[in-house]
This record gives structure tokens, sequence and C-alpha cells, in this order.
């Protein structure tokens, strides 16, 4: 637990930084502290420094107490924020979403680098949590239609809600599990962000996983079931030609591919991140 302040009531904006900063572990903690400051004060990150010297109320002060209080025992930053920055969006995220990550970044580009900007195309995102892989689609492809699906109602309500407060309106929310609200649509390309831990992975207790909704998180004993049901549903629901994304697992890759080429699907591939680890496996609908 944080170390209380000390009474004075003359703590500056810098002195709450430091207090802040020093109370966090980790490499992100000044960033952090300032994250959480500006939040506390409801000002932009970059109001800080232009009025370091500026003098706290007692009730933003106590705010931002406790908004560290809870950091220091592992409550996700976005999670105190509600809201979180991916692609070119601002997110709301609560524990009933994963909290977007830049690596899956990745997956919206390889999407974008398959669906023409003037091709009214047809997309799916198969488990949307906080909607961020089908708002960045419906973002930069105006034109498409995207459809954004979830078994959670409540994760649902946050994409829906992140939609109005982003503008997007090209895009459909459903509510059931990978294909099951679906029918017997078929799409230009299919996206997911698909749970890909183990049952058993220590990582899912660890830092923010822990506070992030486990279902997202895990899928069978080796992490790959929910990957195996994308791609046996995949060339009932794609178009001649489509494409099939699914982010997963780092040392996944080999065994990600053997799915997909398994589900009869072709010109199967793995996308490499920016530190060179396997992160999305791409595959396709023979065009035949």
């Amino acid at each position: 637990m944080p170390e209380a302040l000390l009474p004075p009531e003359s703590l500056s904006v810098s002195d709450l930084q430091a207090w802040g900063r020093a109370q966090l572990a980790g490499e992100e903690a000044r960033r952090e502290s300032e994250l959480l400051l500006a939040h506390a004060l409801q000002r932009e990150r970059a109001w800080l420094f232009a009025h370091a010297r500026d003098v706290v109320d007692a009730t933003s002060r106590a705010a931002f107490e406790a908004l560290v209080a809870q950091r220091a025992c592992g409550v996700p930053v976005a999670y105190l924020l509600g809201a979180w920055g991916f692609w070119s969006l601002d997110l709301r995220v609560t524990p009933a979403t994963l909290i977007p990550r830049p690596e899956t970044e990745l997956l919206v580009e390889a999407a974008l680098e398959r669906i023409a900007p003037d091709h009214p195309a047809h997309i799916a995102d198969l488990g949307t949590g906080s909607g961020a892989i089908a708002l960045a689609l419906a973002r930069e492809r105006p034109r498409a239609h995207v459809v954004a699906t979830d078994a959670s109602t409540a994760a649902l309500d946050v994409a829906r809600e992140n939609a109005r407060r982003n503008g997007i309106e090209n895009v459909a929310f459903r509510q059931g599990d990978w294909y099951a609200a679906m029918a017997d649509e078929r799409f230009d390309l299919i996206a997911s962000n698909p749970p890909y831990l183990a049952d058993g992975d220590p990582h899912a207790g660890e830092g923010d996983l822990r506070f992030e909704p486990r279902s997202a998180l895990t899928s069978g004993s080796d992490g790959l079931d929910a990957i195996r049901q994308l791609a046996a549903g995949a060339i009932n629901h794609l178009l001649p030609g489509g494409w099939l994304l699914i982010e997963h697992g780092y040392a996944q890759g080999d065994a990600v591919r053997a799915i997909l080429r398994a589900a009869g699907l072709v010109e199967v591939g793995t996308l490499r991140d920016l530190e060179q680890r396997d992160r999305v496996g791409v595959a396709r609908r023979s065009a035949l």
C-alpha cells in the first residue's frame, strides 16, 4: 500500500506527481502517476507540466491518492481511467472487456491491407470486447459494413457506447458466441482477437491480466479451442477469396497454421509483430 501524504495543504502538482511515482513500481511509474493525476484533476496530461507549481485542492488530492492506492494493488490504469486509446480511437473500457493493446493494431493493419478503401466490404469482428478492432476498421473503411459480435452482453454495451462516443455508424453489434450470431452470412474478411492462453497458464494470474475477464483470456488446455472454432467455421462464413485473420500467442504460430490448413483454408501464413514474434495467423477461402 502507498504511504499517506504528509498533511501540508500547499502540495503542488509536481509534489503529487513525485509522490505518486514513488508509490508505484516498474518502468511505467512516472507515466502512470501522470495519467492518474491528470484524471483526478480532470485535465489533459500536458496541462500538468504547464501548471507544475499550482496547488492542488483537497478533493482532487484525495481522488488522486485513492487512484494511486488502487493502482498499487494492481488495478489496471485503463480501468481506473475508464478509457484507453487504440488506433485513432478513444475507447471506454471496463472490467467486462479486455484492455486494447498496441500489438492488436497489427491485426487492424493486416485487415486494412486486404480491404480496398473504395470497396463496400462486409467485415466481421468476432469477440469484439470493447469494439476496438471493429471500430478501427469501420473508421478506416467507411464504405464497409462491419458486424461485431460477442458472447458477453456487458461487453457489447461497452462496444456500442464506444461506437457512439467515436461517431462511428457503420457497425452492427450482435450477441452470440463466435459464429452463432451470423446465420448463413458470408464476409469478405473475418478478424478476431480470441482468448489464447491455456486454462492453467500462470500469466492469467499476473499483472493487469488478473483483473481482465478470464473468458476473454483462456481457451482450453492448450489455449487453442477458440481458434479451432474460428477456423472450423470460416469456410461457411467467408465469401470466395475472403480472409480470416486471428491474433494468437507468440509461441502458437506453428499450431495455428496447422489448424488453418486442416480447416481447408489456403494462403496460410503468420504475421510478426515489431519484436519479430509470431502474432497474427492469416488464411483465405479458395476463390474457386
